[in-house]
């Protein structure tokens, strides 16, 4: 959000001065998400921005008829959303609608993983099915390990309530490390899946950099603070009279720096013996020693 605000003041649109901005969090809700689109699709807004593909599909459904120009990022694989989109042809989508994709290579998430335990053969992952976003990481992430030889061991989860019995069932079924990619339910709940594997004493690696002290043992993927910059620019364009019509669905792979954050505290009483190779180490962006 931060990065969206900054991309938008960049380019002449700053909150309170030259843009009246309105910030809504559905907390990962999709019945607050629901409410927050039709409320945000009544007219009174010149542009809506989202963040999230859940915030991309309450805002389209409620947005069907193009009453108000729509921006989205910070979305996995868009096409896969259900709002008209087309992966062959990045001008087909709806008129009104313009935005970007930003999938992150899950190989090199489980590659990483790898590289820090050769021995790696069982990784947990609970994932929300209801989250199309979450269930394209799980495809890629299934053919990730059957090419590395890793157990991929899931456990579904309907919200964050169930997310510390999801956890605590891969842990008893001998999964090694826990991996959360970009599952909306279950990142909203790290902090539960940290205290588990603490007491279990396997780590956790996510596919979400964000604070490297949290306690994930690494975080690699994209900047989202600069991924929100560039959205945000992308939202100015259209406020400052572009048609969306008119421009593609973008892929921002290339727009966005990587992150990879190591975090060697987590390597204290694991019952295995994971390492950060000397190589490894030269690459992060943040280090917690």
């Amino acid at each position: 959000m931060r990065g969206i605000l900054d991309g938008l003041a960049a380019k002449g649109y700053r909150n309170g001065e030259t843009a009246d901005i309105t910030l809504y969090n559905a907390q990962g809700e999709a019945a607050t998400g629901n409410a927050i689109a039709r409320e945000m699709t009544d007219g009174r807004f010149d542009l809506l921005i989202t963040s999230s593909t859940l915030s991309l599909q309450a805002v389209a459904n409620a947005n069907k008829a193009g009453r108000t120009p729509h921006v989205f990022g910070i979305v996995a694989d868009p096409y896969v959303a259900g709002v008209g989109l087309d992966p062959a042809d990045p001008m087909a989508h709806p008129r009104h609608m313009v935005g970007q994709g930003l999938l992150f290579p899950v190989s090199e998430a489980f590659g990483t993983a790898r590289r820090m335990f050769p021995r790696l053969r069982s990784v947990g992952v609970a994932w929300d099915p209801a989250q199309v976003n979450s269930r394209r990481f799980i495809e890629d992430a299934r053919r990730v390990c059957k090419e590395l030889g890793i157990d991929l061991m899931e456990a579904q989860v309907e919200n964050t309530a169930g997310v510390r019995r999801a956890i605590d069932s891969l842990i008893g079924r001998g999964a090694q490390a826990i991996w959360v990619g970009g599952d909306l339910t279950v990142s909203s709940a790290i902090d539960t899946v940290l205290a588990s594997c603490r007491q279990a004493r396997i780590p956790v690696f996510s596919q979400l950099p964000g604070d490297p002290r949290r306690g994930t043992l690494f975080d690699v993927g994209f900047d989202y603070y600069q991924a929100g910059v560039v959205l945000g620019e992308l939202a100015a364009q259209v406020l400052a009279g572009a048609d969306p019509a008119t421009l593609p669905i973008r892929d921002a792979r290339d727009l966005v720096p990587r992150r990879l954050f190591l975090n060697r505290q987590a390597l204290r009483g694991l019952k295995d013996p994971w390492q950060i190779p000397d190589d490894l180490a030269r690459e992060p962006t943040a280090v917690v020693e």
